[in-house]
């Protein structure tokens, strides 16, 4: 299954707490104080550079902005609603190859942990992705250990599909993957 290209333009979406914006070039600096965490990035993909370099932020902005123009991705960055408009995290998603199982990935500052943001987030991306584009299913990704994502994934009513090694950039684990599937999803918000 292929999915549409090119990529519309990237909106701002919201939730209740949040704004989600596009990821700009003046974000850098807030992504370079909020990132180089090492409990925010442990379960991140293996080729992150450790430690963060200083140009860091700026480096994979200007590197994200290339892959927006081509209308390879998505990246939105959080601002919380009513706050200085600050990056505190970032949510990338981008469509299907054929091939590669991975959809969707995201991060959030540490000071923000434990408040419900993320779920907030994944769930404007995901209802972006299947009510505007259409998109069929989401295939999504976290490592076994990172119960944070695992739950965000399960209260969407994603499907576990498999478990097998990986790199991430704290060590190989074992890396879940989920297919969350529109009508399921849809299904989901009408009952809720």
């Amino acid at each position: 299954m292929t999915f549409d290209l090119p990529l519309p333009p990237t909106p701002v979406l919201e939730t209740e707490r949040l704004v989600l914006r596009p990821l700009e070039l003046r974000d850098a600096p807030a992504i370079q104080r909020q990132f180089p965490d090492l409990e925010v990035v442990k379960y991140l993909h293996a080729g992150l550079p450790w430690p963060y370099p200083h140009d860091g932020a700026l480096t994979n902005t200007r590197e994200s902005l290339e892959k927006r123009a081509r209308d390879e991705k998505f990246f939105w960055v959080l601002t919380l609603k009513g706050g200085d408009d600050a990056a505190i995290g970032r949510i990338d998603l981008w469509p299907f190859d054929g091939e590669l199982r991975d959809m969707r990935g995201f991060w959030l500052a540490r000071p923000y942990w434990a408040r419900g943001l993320m779920m907030e987030a994944a769930e404007a991306v995901t209802g972006y992705a299947f009510e505007v584009l259409q998109w069929p299913f989401l295939y999504l990704n976290n490592a076994v250990e990172n119960q944070g994502s695992h739950r965000i994934k399960a209260r969407q009513g994603a499907e576990l599909i498999d478990r097998l090694p990986h790199a991430f950039m704290s060590g190989e684990y074992l890396r879940e993957t989920w297919i969350l599937r529109r009508e399921d999803w849809l299904a989901r918000k009408r009952r809720s």
